[in-house]
Protein backbone atom coordinates (compact mmCIF):
# COMPACT_ATOMS: atom_id res chain seq x y z
CA UNK A 1 0.00 0.00 0.00
CA UNK A 2 1.37 3.37 -0.98
CA UNK A 3 0.47 5.43 2.06
CA UNK A 4 2.12 7.38 4.87
CA UNK A 5 4.50 4.51 5.68
CA UNK A 6 5.97 4.51 2.14
CA UNK A 7 8.52 7.30 2.61
CA UNK A 8 11.55 5.74 0.94
CA UNK A 9 12.95 7.95 -1.80
CA UNK A 10 10.36 10.66 -1.12
CA UNK A 11 11.44 14.26 -0.73
CA UNK A 12 10.28 16.83 1.78
CA UNK A 13 10.78 14.90 5.01
CA UNK A 14 14.36 15.92 5.72
CA UNK A 15 17.36 13.71 6.49
CA UNK A 16 17.36 10.62 8.70
CA UNK A 17 19.09 11.57 11.95
CA UNK A 18 20.18 8.49 13.95
CA UNK A 19 20.02 8.89 17.71
CA UNK A 20 23.40 8.32 19.36
CA UNK A 21 23.29 5.53 21.96
CA UNK A 22 19.58 5.11 21.31
CA UNK A 23 17.90 2.93 23.97
CA UNK A 24 15.91 -0.14 22.95
CA UNK A 25 12.78 1.53 24.37
CA UNK A 26 12.32 5.20 25.20
CA UNK A 27 9.66 4.42 27.83
CA UNK A 28 8.48 1.34 29.70
CA UNK A 29 5.12 1.29 27.91
CA UNK A 30 6.87 0.76 24.55
CA UNK A 31 8.24 -2.58 25.73
CA UNK A 32 4.77 -3.58 26.90
CA UNK A 33 3.34 -2.57 23.51
CA UNK A 34 5.81 -4.85 21.77
CA UNK A 35 5.01 -7.69 24.18
CA UNK A 36 1.25 -7.27 23.68
CA UNK A 37 1.67 -7.35 19.92
CA UNK A 38 3.75 -10.54 20.02
CA UNK A 39 1.43 -12.30 22.44
CA UNK A 40 -1.68 -11.30 20.51
CA UNK A 41 -0.05 -12.54 17.30
CA UNK A 42 0.37 -15.94 18.98
CA UNK A 43 -3.43 -16.25 19.01
CA UNK A 44 -3.11 -17.13 15.33
CA UNK A 45 -5.92 -14.92 14.01
CA UNK A 46 -3.69 -13.01 11.60
CA UNK A 47 -0.35 -13.24 9.82
CA UNK A 48 2.58 -10.83 9.57
CA UNK A 49 1.32 -9.28 6.35
CA UNK A 50 -2.17 -8.58 7.70
CA UNK A 51 -0.63 -6.93 10.76
CA UNK A 52 1.57 -4.74 8.57
CA UNK A 53 -1.44 -3.79 6.48
CA UNK A 54 -3.39 -2.83 9.60
CA UNK A 55 -0.67 -0.32 10.45
CA UNK A 56 -0.59 0.99 6.88
CA UNK A 57 -4.35 1.63 6.93
CA UNK A 58 -4.25 3.99 9.91
CA UNK A 59 -5.20 7.59 8.99
CA UNK A 60 -2.20 9.40 7.45
CA UNK A 61 -2.43 12.39 9.80
CA UNK A 62 -2.22 10.05 12.79
CA UNK A 63 0.48 7.84 11.28
CA UNK A 64 2.84 10.71 10.46
CA UNK A 65 2.55 12.31 13.90
CA UNK A 66 2.42 9.21 16.11
CA UNK A 67 5.12 7.45 18.09
CA UNK A 68 6.28 4.17 16.53
CA UNK A 69 4.61 2.08 19.23
CA UNK A 70 1.47 4.23 19.17
CA UNK A 71 1.11 2.94 15.62
CA UNK A 72 1.63 -0.67 16.77
CA UNK A 73 -0.96 -0.37 19.54
CA UNK A 74 -3.55 1.34 17.33
CA UNK A 75 -3.19 -1.36 14.67
CA UNK A 76 -3.40 -4.07 17.34
CA UNK A 77 -6.74 -2.65 18.49
CA UNK A 78 -8.00 -2.88 14.91
CA UNK A 79 -6.85 -6.50 14.56
CA UNK A 80 -8.26 -7.66 17.89
CA UNK A 81 -11.63 -6.08 17.14
CA UNK A 82 -11.69 -7.34 13.55
CA UNK A 83 -11.16 -10.92 14.72
CA UNK A 84 -13.60 -10.77 17.60
CA UNK A 85 -11.21 -10.95 20.53
CA UNK A 86 -12.11 -7.44 21.73
CA UNK A 87 -15.11 -5.23 21.04
CA UNK A 88 -15.66 -1.47 21.23
CA UNK A 89 -17.37 -1.71 24.63
CA UNK A 90 -14.39 -3.54 26.11
CA UNK A 91 -11.98 -0.98 24.71
CA UNK A 92 -14.03 1.83 26.26
CA UNK A 93 -14.20 0.01 29.60
CA UNK A 94 -10.51 -0.99 29.47
CA UNK A 95 -11.64 -4.37 30.78
CA UNK A 96 -12.72 -7.76 29.37
CA UNK A 97 -16.51 -8.26 29.25
CA UNK A 98 -16.47 -11.76 27.74
CA UNK A 99 -14.08 -14.74 27.55
CA UNK A 100 -11.35 -14.71 24.91
CA UNK A 101 -11.82 -16.86 21.82
CA UNK A 102 -8.53 -18.76 22.08
CA UNK A 103 -7.36 -18.95 25.72
CA UNK A 104 -5.38 -22.10 24.91
CA UNK A 105 -3.15 -20.10 22.53
CA UNK A 106 -1.54 -17.96 25.22
CA UNK A 107 2.22 -17.39 24.93
CA UNK A 108 3.91 -18.23 28.27
CA UNK A 109 6.77 -16.02 29.40
CA UNK A 110 9.23 -18.94 29.40
CA UNK A 111 8.43 -19.67 25.73
CA UNK A 112 9.06 -16.17 24.38
CA UNK A 113 12.81 -16.50 23.76
CA UNK A 114 12.42 -19.78 21.86
CA UNK A 115 9.49 -18.40 19.88
CA UNK A 116 11.39 -15.28 18.81
CA UNK A 117 14.54 -17.30 18.04
CA UNK A 118 12.54 -19.55 15.72
CA UNK A 119 11.31 -16.55 13.75
CA UNK A 120 8.76 -16.83 10.96
CA UNK A 121 10.46 -18.12 7.79
CA UNK A 122 8.61 -17.21 4.61
CA UNK A 123 10.68 -19.15 2.05
CA UNK A 124 8.63 -21.81 0.25
CA UNK A 125 9.13 -24.50 -2.39
CA UNK A 126 8.78 -23.21 -5.95
CA UNK A 127 5.68 -24.34 -7.81
CA UNK A 128 6.82 -23.08 -11.24
CA UNK A 129 10.06 -21.92 -12.92
CA UNK A 130 11.24 -18.33 -12.50
CA UNK A 131 10.14 -16.07 -15.36
CA UNK A 132 13.25 -13.89 -15.19
CA UNK A 133 17.00 -14.52 -15.14
CA UNK A 134 20.01 -12.51 -14.00
CA UNK A 135 20.76 -9.85 -16.60
CA UNK A 136 17.17 -9.46 -17.82
CA UNK A 137 15.92 -5.92 -18.24
CA UNK A 138 12.57 -5.42 -16.54
CA UNK A 139 10.02 -2.71 -15.87
CA UNK A 140 8.17 -2.54 -12.57
CA UNK A 141 4.39 -2.17 -12.52
CA UNK A 142 3.02 1.35 -12.16
CA UNK A 143 -0.14 1.30 -10.06
CA UNK A 144 -1.02 3.11 -6.87
CA UNK A 145 -2.19 0.33 -4.57
CA UNK A 146 -4.99 0.47 -1.99
CA UNK A 147 -4.04 -3.00 -0.77
CA UNK A 148 -0.84 -4.23 0.82
CA UNK A 149 2.22 -4.35 -1.44
CA UNK A 150 5.95 -4.54 -0.83
CA UNK A 151 6.71 -2.51 -3.95
CA UNK A 152 7.99 0.98 -3.01
CA UNK A 153 6.27 3.81 -4.83
CA UNK A 154 9.52 5.50 -5.88
CA UNK A 155 10.45 2.44 -7.98
CA UNK A 156 7.09 1.99 -9.73
CA UNK A 157 7.11 2.13 -13.50
CA UNK A 158 10.93 2.16 -13.68
CA UNK A 159 13.46 0.22 -15.76
CA UNK A 160 15.92 -2.01 -13.93
CA UNK A 161 18.04 -5.13 -14.28
CA UNK A 162 17.67 -8.47 -12.53
CA UNK A 163 20.85 -8.91 -10.47
CA UNK A 164 19.84 -11.75 -8.15
CA UNK A 165 17.34 -14.55 -7.54
CA UNK A 166 16.15 -14.65 -3.93
CA UNK A 167 14.14 -17.87 -4.13
CA UNK A 168 10.42 -18.43 -3.70
CA UNK A 169 8.56 -16.78 -0.82
CA UNK A 170 5.11 -16.09 0.59
CA UNK A 171 3.52 -13.37 -1.55
CA UNK A 172 2.64 -10.57 0.92
CA UNK A 173 0.03 -8.94 -1.29
CA UNK A 174 -2.34 -11.93 -1.23
CA UNK A 175 -1.38 -13.07 2.28
CA UNK A 176 -2.43 -9.71 3.75
CA UNK A 177 -5.88 -10.04 2.15
CA UNK A 178 -6.52 -13.54 3.45
CA UNK A 179 -6.12 -15.05 -0.03
CA UNK A 180 -3.37 -17.47 0.95
CA UNK A 181 0.41 -17.52 0.69
CA UNK A 182 0.59 -18.07 -3.11
CA UNK A 183 4.41 -18.62 -3.10
CA UNK A 184 6.11 -16.34 -5.62
CA UNK A 185 9.64 -15.81 -6.96
CA UNK A 186 11.56 -12.89 -5.50
CA UNK A 187 14.33 -11.03 -7.37
CA UNK A 188 16.98 -8.43 -6.71
CA UNK A 189 16.39 -5.58 -9.17
CA UNK A 190 19.01 -2.85 -9.63
CA UNK A 191 18.20 0.65 -10.89
CA UNK A 192 20.38 3.58 -11.88
CA UNK A 193 19.78 6.58 -9.65
CA UNK A 194 18.85 8.75 -12.62
CA UNK A 195 16.11 6.27 -13.56
CA UNK A 196 14.53 6.74 -10.16
CA UNK A 197 15.18 10.42 -9.45
CA UNK A 198 16.20 11.99 -12.73
CA UNK A 199 19.10 14.40 -13.23
CA UNK A 200 19.08 15.36 -9.55
CA UNK A 201 20.29 11.92 -8.43
CA UNK A 202 23.80 11.59 -7.02
CA UNK A 203 26.26 10.62 -9.79
CA UNK A 204 26.88 6.88 -10.29
CA UNK A 205 24.20 5.94 -7.75
CA UNK A 206 22.62 2.50 -8.00
CA UNK A 207 19.75 1.21 -5.89
CA UNK A 208 18.84 -2.47 -5.49
CA UNK A 209 15.46 -3.58 -4.18
CA UNK A 210 13.82 -6.97 -3.75
CA UNK A 211 10.75 -7.29 -5.98
CA UNK A 212 8.26 -10.11 -6.40
CA UNK A 213 7.61 -11.58 -9.82
CA UNK A 214 4.08 -10.12 -10.25
CA UNK A 215 5.60 -6.64 -9.94
CA UNK A 216 7.76 -7.13 -13.04
CA UNK A 217 7.44 -7.39 -16.83
CA UNK A 218 10.12 -7.92 -19.47
CA UNK A 219 11.39 -4.61 -20.84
Amino acid sequence: MNGPQDLGGRGGFGPVRPEIDEPVFHADWEGRALGLTLCAGALGHWNLDESRHARECLPPAFYLSANYYDIWLSALEVLLERHGEVNAEERSACAPLKPGLRPERKLPADAIFATLSKGGPVDRAATKPAQFAIGDRVRTFDARMNDHTRMPEYAMGRLGTITGLRGCHVFPDTNARGEGEQPTWLYAVTFDGTELWGAGAEPDTQITIDAFEPYLTHA
